[in-house]
């Protein structure tokens, strides 16, 4: 019964001289602190290598830490409508039928374009007169003052330029006139015209169909310049008095979840007339609306400046991860990024407060942030696995 005993105790001792042995033979496996990542360049634990032309081929882009305007703010609803000082309502000036549709709802036209093509029977009979005044006043300039009395040439010349004035005005361009004019034929005179685009923007409203008879003054297109949006905020009177015109405002569609959707923008001009039913006091602020995300009539939560902002040292909020506990932002060290733990104070939208951590001036990753924690990560993991 003793011999089994005997060779579990010679094998016990065996394994665990074996096991001294790999630990003395191997030492730097036990320590070592570099994993080889997916792309072949090896990381130390704790610490990105990645030079910058790796950094911009997976994304990651970098800036320098600044200070910044970072003030109080409240917040308040609001409404989208169309910026009033970058809008126009195309009409006609005479009854007309419209006869071909050149721009659509939702269309973006630039200055100039045609709209709509229409023909009338006012303009008609217009342009016959214009042509035979054109060509009297033609005929009295060839005779010559000598010829004709003063009187007579003043009003063959008047009678040619009102003649030429109304069809102008009736819709006609200077060159569609000029042409007129010069071919002398009666048999042109269709009272066709053209509406043009005054502005550049996007098509709001087209309500009408073709061979549809239409008024003076009607309106057939509503264009407007989406680039700038306008917001109606609708403030409390005590909460207004702290705002200032320039006051920076950032807003958000109602809905929408995303945490970097922002517009930005400043408070254009104050109301001067408090609600009597909800006892609040309309901002118009203007805002940038580049990719034309905002949309009149679209509702939205505002956050209004108050007061004075403070210069701060902020970064931006997407340049900070939670990792091990602790908020930390990924500084950039020559070719290598290093995770930073920070104090995170005031957060505003796309900006958040360093209170201490990082100084200005630092250069810090600023995209692609999962992915430089998940390396993180993962070379600890490999180094973890190696003890």
């Amino acid at each position: 019964m003793t011999y089994p005993k005997i060779i579990i105790t010679f094998t016990s001792v065996f394994l665990l001289a074996s096991s001294a042995l790999y630990t003395l033979s191997f030492p730097a496996f036990a320590q070592e602190s570099h994993v080889e990542t997916e792309d072949g360049h090896s990381e130390e634990e704790g610490v990105i290598e990645m030079n910058a032309d790796e950094r911009h081929k997976k994304g990651v882009t970098t800036a320098k830490v600044s200070m910044e305007n970072l003030g109080s703010e409240i917040s308040a609803p609001g409404i989208v409508i169309l910026n009033q000082y970058k809008t126009s309502r195309v009409t006609p000036r005479i009854s007309a039928q419209i006869t071909k549709r050149h721009a659509r709802l939702g269309q973006y036209v630039k200055r100039g374009a045609p709209l709509a093509t229409l023909t009338s029977v006012e303009l008609a009979e217009a342009q016959g007169n214009a042509i035979v005044s054109h060509q009297e006043w033609k005929r009295v300039q060839a005779l010559g003052q000598d010829v004709v009395s003063k009187r007579r040439y003043v009003e063959a010349k008047v009678a040619a330029q009102l003649s030429k004035a109304k069809i102008t005005a009736y819709g006609m361009t200077s060159k569609a006139v000029g042409r007129l004019l010069a071919s002398g034929d009666a048999a042109k005179a269709t009272g066709v015209f053209t509406l043009f685009a005054g502005q550049s923007g996007t098509v709001m409203q087209d309500d009408f169909v073709l061979g549809e008879i239409i008024e003076p003054g009607r309106v057939l297109f509503e264009i407007s310049d989406e680039s700038k949006a306008w917001v109606n905020i609708k403030v409390f009177a005590r909460d207004a008095e702290n705002i200032d015109i320039g006051a920076v405002v950032r807003v958000k569609a109602s809905g929408n979840t995303k945490e970097y959707d922002w517009k930005y923008g400043k408070v254009l001009q104050m109301g001067h007339q408090i609600d009597e039913t909800t006892r609040t006091l309309p901002i118009r602020a203007q805002l940038d609306n580049a990719g034309d995300s905002l949309h009149a009539g679209q509702f939205v939560t505002a956050y209004l400046q108050i007061g004075k902002a403070e210069k701060t040292l902020v970064v931006p909020t997407q340049a900070v991860t939670f990792m091990e506990g602790q908020d930390v932002v990924f500084a950039v060290e020559g070719d290598e990024l290093h995770p930073m733990p920070v104090q995170l104070g005031t957060k505003r939208g796309e900006w958040v407060e360093i209170k201490s951590g990082i100084g200005e001036g630092t250069e810090i990753a600023t995209s692609q942030i999962f992915l430089l924690k998940s390396l993180i990560l993962k070379s600890k993991m490999g180094s973890g696995h190696g003890h």
